[in-house]
């Protein structure tokens, strides 16, 4: 078996895995590394998932693993800066930003295992079962996640807040 599918693959869903680690890590940078770290490890998988196999799903479930194993390590990586520290940054109350930005920098507050869940549930629509299983966690650790993250968002006072503090009747 050659390495053209794996190519073929790699070519096809890059941009949608590293949207995927983007939302995962909080950062454009590390959801690049976070898919190339994964795509590594399926291309070491490919004969065994391809042609018959998931490559996408085992892809996807190596970025989760990582994301949700580092939340767990004691070190945190570095914070990207708005800024370079030695300029100031003007505030404009009255600039549009992107929603995607906003979106990221609200899930960049968030702890790791917090961020994973939301992503898994919001993002890729699963269920907190399935969550549990991929994440290989109780569902109640699922849903304490969840909780914690969205009273957190909703408690941030930033753009998202009022995306969670309407009730549904």
């Amino acid at each position: 078996m050659t390495d053209d599918g794996f190519a073929v693959f790699v070519g096809a869903r890059y941009p949608a895995l590293v949207r995927y680690g983007t939302l995962l890590t909080g950062d454009r940078g590390h959801g690049e590394d976070l898919a190339q770290e994964a795509l590594v490890k399926t291309h070491r998988a490919w004969q065994r998932l391809h042609p018959d196999g998931d490559p996408e799903g085992y892809t996807r479930q190596v970025m989760v693993r990582a994301a949700w194993r580092a939340g767990r390590r004691l070190w945190r990586r570095e914070l990207p800066a708005a800024a370079p520290p030695d300029r100031a940054t003007e505030v404009d109350a009255f600039d549009v930003r992107d929603t995607t930005e906003v979106v990221l920098a609200a899930l960049r507050e968030l702890p790791a295992g917090q961020r994973v869940v939301l992503v898994l549930r919001y993002w890729a629509g699963l269920s907190e079962q399935e969550i549990a299983a991929q994440l290989d966690c109780s569902a109640g650790t699922v849903k304490s996640r969840a909780s914690r993250a969205l009273a957190t968002l909703r408690r941030s006072g930033g753009p998202l807040t009022d995306a969670f503090t309407h009730t549904v009747v």
